[in-house]
């Protein structure tokens, strides 16, 4: 996989009137070798890639579902290096482009050179730091480059519009729009501005842009998937998976489909 096949793999979902899905998965969570199993899942389900969420102990943009997955795969022994040999040992079974989100003690801890080879390995082709500020992507972006993965960015509601022109102007593989000012977690509504967030975001970007935090429902994958490229569904994901109620991931992959928007 490569930056383009994942930019590529969103713009062809939305050429053909779809928009991209992307679900979030915790590694690790019920154990490692769970993680081969859960992915040809959701690629067989007709996901447009797979964000692949590492455990940390100090998840600070993550909400409880989450954060408890984490603590899950935390206890079944699943860190960034175990998660990175895993996913190599069945790359060529996957399609679908992996994203890794994780935070930058781990991949600091790694080594960044070894970090970006090992993604490389592994099948990656993004990668989502959500405690990184634009000023400080440098210190990932030549190695990432190197290897030919995404770094992905995340503007928030918040961002004033000369911070959201230079943070997209850098973008690779897609921009994630954050819908909420706050953690991770299911949500009943957003707020009255999400659209014409989106809407800024879509007229300055160079790549596809995806909203994500929140959204848990079909419901919510239609109507916001309607305003941007497509959605990331994290909480609603893992709780699935955990409980094993796959036509519920079913569900919010198929609201995605054109012939739910036509």
């Amino acid at each position: 996989m490569t930056t383009k096949n994942l930019t590529n793999a969103i713009t062809d979902c939305v050429k053909r009137g779809d928009r991209a899905f992307i679900p979030y998965m915790m590694a690790g969570d019920g154990g490692l070798e769970t993680l081969k199993k859960n992915i040809l899942f959701l690629q067989e389900a007709g996901v447009t890639a797979i964000e692949l969420g590492i455990p940390f102990s100090d998840p600070v943009a993550d909400g409880p579902v989450i954060q408890e997955a984490g603590e899950r795969a935390l206890a079944k022994g699943a860190t960034l290096r175990t998660v990175l040999a895993e996913l190599a040992s069945f790359k060529d079974e996957v399609i679908v482009p992996l994203v890794i989100m994780t935070y930058l003690n781990p991949v600091l801890r790694y080594g960044i050179d070894r970090f970006a080879t090992d993604c490389h390995n592994s099948g990656i082709s993004g990668l989502i730091v959500p405690d990184m500020p634009h000023e400080e992507s440098d210190l990932l972006r030549h190695a990432l480059a190197e290897s030919d993965i995404a770094l992905i960015p995340l503007v928030s509601l918040t961002s004033p519009p000369e911070r959201v022109e230079k943070i997209t102007a850098a973008a690779e593989g897609f921009v994630y729009a954050v819908t909420v000012n706050g953690i991770t977690g299911v949500r009943d509504g957003f707020g009255d501005n999400l659209a014409g967030h989106l809407k800024q975001l879509k007229a300055v970007s160079p790549v596809p842009v995806l909203a994500g935090f929140g959204i848990s429902t079909p419901e919510q994958v239609l109507s916001i998937g309607a305003l941007a490229d497509g959605v990331i569904v994290g909480s609603a994901i893992v709780d699935a998976l955990h409980r094993n109620d796959l036509t519920k991931v079913h569900a919010l992959v198929t609201a995605s489909k054109k012939e739910i928007y036509s």
